[in-house]
């Protein structure tokens, strides 16, 4: 099921860059693009039981599977230094804190699992155009999301409490955002895969 060597992305295909394109300029533009979407997914809270959820995660798993590794992981660092520089980037920012402090705080950890999940999830879908694959990448995902979160949060509440407060509450959401972008990644690769066969 997966390849064992590495396939153009979404964005390579969408966006190609001919000779003479400035690929540092393309990826400037795709990072900022990308950085935006974040911000804006951070603020949209959906009603959802029990607690809200925002679409932050679902937008780092997508942009892993369209830009792939390098360039998503890119896009999340320059999101979180946003957010590190006082741009009122995060879920509950201003009110809850800006800066460095936001970061440092409960939450950080869950902030900081984005770079390697959307590693993982741009990894696999440079490896595979099959909708299991990119499943699997993004229940993985999910795991080092709730793992370096929980691992960060315990420091703040203790072990139990974290897992309490910080997984079991989430667990419906992130099922259905597992769903949503494995649909959503399903139907682009699929758009793909016919370009590509024509």
């Amino acid at each position: 099921m997966l390849a064992t060597t590495t396939m153009p992305t979404l964005i390579d295909r969408l966006w190609p860059t001919a000779a003479g394109d400035s690929k540092a300029l393309r990826a400037v533009v795709l990072a900022v693009a990308g950085s935006l979407l974040l911000w804006a997914s951070a603020k949209i809270q959906v009603p959802f039981y029990p607690v809200p959820i925002t679409m932050q995660t679902a937008v780092v798993f997508l942009l892993g599977i369209a830009y792939g590794p390098r360039l998503a992981m890119a896009t999340v660092l320059l999101y979180i230094t946003e957010g590190a520089i006082g741009l009122p980037v995060f879920a509950g920012t201003p009110e809850r804190g800006i800066g460095l402090p936001y970061i440092m705080g409960p939450t950080g950890g869950y902030i900081l699992s984005w770079l390697p999940a959307a590693a993982i999830t741009g990894w696999a879908a440079q490896r595979s155009r099959h909708w299991l694959a990119i499943a699997l990448a993004v229940l993985a995902a999910i795991v080092v999301n709730y793992a370096v979160g929980v691992a960060w949060l315990t420091g703040f509440v203790g072990w139990p409490k974290a897992f309490t407060v910080g997984v079991l509450p989430f667990l419906l959401g992130d099922l259905l955002k597992l769903a949503l972008v494995t649909a959503l990644a399903e139907a682009g690769l699929s758009r793909l895969r016919r370009r590509l066969a024509d």
